[in-house]
């Protein structure tokens, strides 16, 4: 499990990094455990959630163990728009 927790947060930064998204997201893989801090403001919590139907706390944290290979392009495309559609 822990493997494959590595492996999501590898694709997902890889993911974010190929879309241009703006910002850094090397806090993606340095961080440990099931939850990832996306960096997402309010709002953008608020636009993924209503607009891209991906969960994730109010704060930003996201459970990582939620993200497979089969739904890693869209979170990531969901967090892309998220960062440059939400201010």
């Amino acid at each position: 499990m822990a493997d494959r927790v590595l492996l999501m947060r590898s694709h997902l930064k890889a993911q974010l990094q190929a879309l241009g998204t703006p910002g850094t997201w090397d806090h993606i893989t340095n961080q440990i455990g099931m939850f990832s801090f996306t960096g997402l403001n309010p709002r953008q919590v608020e636009y993924m959630v209503k607009e891209k139907h991906v969960y994730l706390m109010a704060s930003g944290r996201i459970n990582m163990c939620g993200l497979t290979s089969r739904n890693i392009n869209y979170v990531a495309q969901s967090i892309h728009e998220a960062i440059t559609r939400v201010q």
